[in-house]
């Protein structure tokens, strides 16, 4: 058997930034070990299939090594493939997925995820984070992820992870965060229980830390820069319950594999 694949640079306005992803457009869904064989083959943060639906698509993200329940820059990618490189005729796409629908909408170059909030929840200060980052957060809170607050930009940027520790944490991973000298704030995401030891960019990330920062500074609309080595740009706005993510991206890679 024979797919199509892509490999997009997510939250990137050229080629080696943001964060790369696999997109994989099917007929009819695969099986899940297949799918995960695959992406274990990739060897990439996310791999994303998706399959048409009456309302649009649904779409699937793996890990190297397991499925996850919301990705953002898989979406992102996936979306730059349906509508600027296979032609869909919208301006907004419906994405049926584990976290609910999901919306994706493009004008000009940017396009803009519709994600649902995560507020986190403020928590102690688990003993894996202070080991595995090399210093002990100002705060920290919890959803999806931990998320570490430091007090600047510096703290989070010198952070050389221990991983031996982090995998133990019994969320999906942690998120460092603190204020930006050039953005709003600046973001790094450790998930090594997932096969990631630092993601370049994470969009879903930003359903949680939206809710904390735009509370924080009192602004809905912010900007914000993970910084990564590869790096990733990243506009986010507050909307009622829902989380505005908006980005741009470009095409690496269009390819054939076969299973």
């Amino acid at each position: 058997m024979k797919l199509t694949i892509y490999q997009i640079d997510a939250f990137a306005k050229n080629p080696f930034e943001g964060n790369p992803a696999a997109v994989i457009p099917l007929k009819n869904w695969l099986n899940d070990k297949v799918m995960q064989a695959i992406a274990m083959e990739n060897n990439l943060s996310e791999t994303a299939f998706y399959v048409p639906t009456d309302k649009g698509f649904h779409i699937r993200w793996f890990t190297p090594n397991t499925e996850v329940k919301l990705c953002g820059h898989a979406t992102l990618a996936t979306a730059f493939v349906i509508f600027y490189i296979l032609g869909y005729v919208s301006d907004s796409i419906t994405f049926e997925s584990l976290s609910g629908p999901l919306y994706v909408s493009h004008k000009a170059n940017l396009l803009s995820l519709d994600f649902p909030a995560q507020k986190p929840a403020h928590c102690n200060i688990p003993k894996n984070i202070i080991q595995g980052l090399g210093k002990k957060p100002v705060q920290c809170f919890k959803n999806e992820d931990y998320i570490a607050v430091f007090e600047k930009e510096e703290d989070v940027s010198s952070i050389i992870p221990d991983h031996n520790f982090l995998k133990n944490l019994d969320l999906r991973g942690v998120i460092a965060t603190a204020p930006g000298t050039e953005h709003d704030f600046v973001v790094r995401f450790f998930a090594p229980k997932y096969g990631i030891p630092e993601d370049p960019v994470t969009g879903s990330a930003y359903t949680q830390l939206m809710p904390y920062w735009s509370e924080v500074l009192k602004k809905n609309l912010l900007t914000a820069r993970q910084i990564s080595k590869r790096g990733g740009e990243i506009l986010c706005e507050t909307r009622n319950n829902r989380i505005i993510i908006s980005g741009t991206a470009v095409k690496f890679l269009e390819g054939i594999i076969e299973v």
